[in-house]
């Protein structure tokens, strides 16, 4: 399984310029010349995959409350973009279909992350997977991470020959080279912001690719890509 990681992934698509986890972020990434974005997956109450980041639709919708205990034609109703910028009044929230399409009409790789509401780890896993081998065969762009060990497991499971990136914390469970061994990861994700050359220096004794969370100051990239940081 060959993975070519880009130095540069859009986080949530383009989220500095564009509301995250938008179509809208997806083509203001790629206009940016940017090669992969990132985004985040989690199921609807009746089961859709959909493009977001949060628990609660608070931050980045005109809606309230939990993600998981709302209806995929409800979520339809609400605009995910006024938030950012009037510009960007009428933005949705997109379905995992939706959003796979964009990428791909826009040839970019992907990061996906799968981001379950609690409780819903291995039933996002199982959604988001089911919708993406429909949709995806291109091996080499696509990475699926994630914090939770059972959505990996469930990826292990159903899409072995996937690339699969193990996500840390900013504080790294003791048992993180036996986790990265037994998900059998392609990539370690780990917080750029808190992380040290030592634990950069482990994940390279391990052989693994090393993607940095998330990075938005260019001297702190090239500080990252000097100690062997590979997006």
């Amino acid at each position: 399984m060959t993975l070519k990681i880009p130095q540069i992934i859009g986080h949530r698509g383009c989220a500095a310029y564009a509301p995250e986890n938008t179509i809208e972020a997806i083509h203001t990434a790629a206009d940016m010349g940017v090669d992969w974005v990132e985004l985040d997956v989690k199921l609807t109450r009746d089961g859709v995959a959909v493009i977001f980041h949060d628990d609660e639709l608070n931050r980045t919708s005109n809606g309230s409350g939990p993600l998981a205990q709302m209806d995929y034609k409800d979520l339809m109703e609400l605009d995910a973009g006024f938030w950012f910028g009037e510009s960007f009044m009428g933005a949705k929230i997109p379905t995992l279909e939706q959003a796979l399409d964009a990428v791909i009409e826009r040839d970019l790789g992907l990061n996906l992350e799968i981001k379950p509401c609690p409780g819903r780890e291995k039933e996002t896993a199982e959604v988001a997977l089911d919708v993406m081998s429909m949709i995806w065969d291109d091996h080499e762009h696509l990475l699926i991470s994630s914090f939770q060990h059972v959505s990996m497991e469930s990826a292990a499971d159903m899409a072995h020959d996937w690339n699969r990136g193990l996500l840390l914390p900013a504080e790294w469970p003791e048992n993180w080279k036996e986790l990265a061994e037994y998900l059998e990861v392609s990539a370690v994700n780990v917080n750029g912001n808190e992380v040290t050359r030592e634990q950069i220096e482990a994940v390279i004794d391990l052989g693994l690719p090393i993607l940095a969370y998330t990075i938005n100051d260019a001297d702190r990239a090239r500080y990252l890509q000097s100690w062997g940081v590979d997006g």
